[in-house]
């Protein structure tokens, strides 16, 4: 069941990141593949700031801002 939450979280997270980047999503697969990763991301740089974020609400703003910073670093690679 923990899988299934953590890809409805990347979803929803990439759907985020999408809206906050004016539209750079990348349909219903593209938006979960970039939740996913950009949950990973986020992790990570929490991690390295130190900014642990617990429960849903916690792991779906690191998700977002994993996405969205994954978001700009495809724009900068796209130009």
């Amino acid at each position: 069941m923990g899988i299934i939450w953590y890809l409805l979280i990347g979803l929803f997270a990439g759907f985020l990141a999408g809206q906050i980047m004016k539209g750079r999503g990348f349909g219903l697969v593209g938006n979960l593949v970039v939740g996913v990763v950009g949950a990973v991301l986020g992790g990570f740089l929490f991690g390295v700031l130190g900014i642990h974020g617990s429960g849903m609400i916690g792991s779906l703003i690191t998700a977002t801002v994993g996405a969205v910073v994954l978001l700009f670093l495809i724009g900068l690679v796209k130009k």
